[in-house]
């Protein structure tokens, strides 16, 4: 049955049931006098239309009987309506099978799974300075860009697979593609970070990190490069912990006000060190990123920080953050050994060491190591302040020792660094956010991820400026003036040089983010 007819039926049997008045009139009444009238007229307001009541017989509706055909355009009728309520339920029924079917579905962890990453490029301009490879070289361990004859560098190339598997295990794994085995074979992907988080609680108030990950020694160290201001971490504290990493077991306590707290900062815009915890401790290998163990002896490690909201002092604290802690390693490390051409310095003047194997320490001989350091951070809002600074000894190459063949021995170490910030928002752009910074640091000590754990001095400063163009896109320019040790092996497979260069850089790095 069409449409045009259903509708002609439908009409025709309401149309029968409809009793038409007789009589009907309209009544006024006048708004002062309150009198009533039939007919409008000034002040007079309509109440309504009113019909004369009549004896029941007369006012009963018609009944019309429907004929055989009504009948059976009525019964097409129903047996429609029937079909098409049925319809409606069966795709009521499939919406509601679908909708729990992408429930079930969505709960699946590898569906919770997040990608994300960014892209670091650098390029690094000599000014001034040792730039003549092999007497020694302007290098640094933080940038292995630094060196004559260099160019465009990728810095970082991360991505980060990230997810909860539940409300208790959630994952991280961060591959990064811009490791150099050599100057150059350069951006072989290397495995960063491979660990799962495993929480006591709903609030992840407590829980355990096992796998590769940071080990949490200094403020700076546990902090992204992709939100760091200064272009490297400082050479003191990351001694410590080369590549910041290493594989082992920690356990973390967050209260769940204090995560709230980093939060509140990182949605302003404020770089915090991530989540490692009130309190932290825990047991790793100690012998560095992506390396075998070389002894049956694990690295310890103890961490705390707090930030403190500096409303309580009222004007110009109010909306002031101070973050304060302390960390302690203590553990053996057998360090790499080999033929060195060594370069010392005494006065002022190098004096070369006799070319030959370090004696003193072999792959058995393990070195006892021991660091202790504090940082204290007061996030710029607008103005900040950053210092971190390390104590300890551990595994030093000395060139004089063993009749000037030189031995590996356990001696002090101490340095750190402070860097002051200024931050500008909404600059050029409604996100547009611009951060001036100056860095000092200075470090004398072993760098025990070089071959024969050498002594180094560094001192240097960096002044730069970040802007954030977007959350997407940031650039940062930066004048460096440096005087560090040159750990790197020469192209002779059979000699080192280490020796103290100096000079000043121009530096850049674009970044983005994804």
């Amino acid at each position: 049955m069409t449409l045009s007819k259903l509708t002609l039926a439908v009409a025709t049997i309401l149309g029968a049931s409809v009793t038409t008045s007789a009589f009907a009139i309209e009544l006024y009444v006048d708004t002062k006098t309150k009198q009533i009238y039939a007919e409008p007229g000034p002040h007079r307001q309509k109440m309504g239309t009113f019909e004369r009541v009549e004896d029941a017989a007369a006012k009963a509706p018609v009944v019309v009987k429907p004929d055989e055909s009504t009948k059976a355009e009525l019964a097409e009728i129903h047996h429609d309506l029937e079909l098409k309520t049925n319809e409606l339920k069966a795709l009521e029924e499939n919406v509601i099978a679908t909708r729990e079917a992408k429930a079930k579905n969505d709960e699946k962890w590898f569906n919770k799974i997040n990608l994300r990453g960014y892209t670091q490029l650098r390029y690094n301009l000599p000014l001034s300075g040792d730039r003549i490879a092999g007497d020694p070289e302007l290098k640094s361990v933080g940038d292995s860009s630094i060196k004559d004859n260099s160019g465009f560098s990728f810095r970082r190339v991360r991505l980060v697979f990230s997810g909860d598997v539940n409300e208790y295990v959630s994952l991280y794994i961060q591959p990064d593609f811009a490791s150099n085995v050599s100057d150059s074979q350069q951006n072989f992907a290397q495995l960063r970070d491979a660990y799962a988080d495993i929480a006591f609680d709903k609030a992840h108030e407590y829980r355990i990190r096992a796998g590769q990950s940071k080990v949490p020694f200094g403020w700076e160290n546990l902090q992204s490069s992709q939100n760091r201001i200064a272009l490297d971490r400082d050479d003191a504290l990351n001694s410590a912990v080369p590549s910041e990493r290493d594989l082992g077991l920690f356990a973390y306590w967050s209260p769940s006000d204090v995560q709230s707290l980093w939060k509140k900062l990182a949605a302003k815009g404020l770089k915090t060190s991530g989540d490692y915890g009130v309190a932290g401790i825990g047991v790793y290998n100690g012998q560095g990123l992506n390396r075998a163990e070389t002894n049956d002896d694990l690295y310890a490690v103890a961490h705390t920080t707090y930030p403190v909201e500096l409303n309580f002092l009222g004007y110009p604290f109010t909306g002031q953050v101070v973050e304060i802690g302390a960390d302690a390693i203590s553990g053996y490390f057998n360090p790499t050994t080999g033929a060195s051409n060594v370069f010392g310095r005494t006065t002022g003047n190098q004096i070369a060491v006799s070319t030959a194997t370090v004696k003193g320490v072999d792959s058995s001989k393990r070195i006892r190591e021991d660091r202790v350091a504090v940082h204290a951070v007061l996030f710029p809002q607008p103005f900040g302040l950053q210092a971190e600074w390390n104590w300890g000894e551990g595994a030093t190459l000395n060139p004089t020792a063993n009749s000037g063949r030189g031995a590996i021995e356990s001696q002090g170490l101490s340095g750190g660094y402070v860097q002051a910030m200024y931050k500008i928002d909404n600059v050029f752009r409604a996100d547009g956010v611009l951060i001036p910074y100056v860095k000092w640091q200075t470090f004398d000590g072993a760098w025990k991820g070089a071959t024969n754990s050498p002594n180094v001095s560094v001192d240097e400063i960096e002044a730069g400026v970040e802007y954030q163009i977007m959350k997407a896109l940031e650039v940062t320019l930066a004048y460096a003036t440096m005087d560090r040790t040159n750990t790197s092996t020469s192209t002779s497979a059979t000699s080192q040089y280490l020796g103290q260069a100096s000079g000043d850089l121009m530096r850049m790095q674009l970044q983005w983010n994804y």
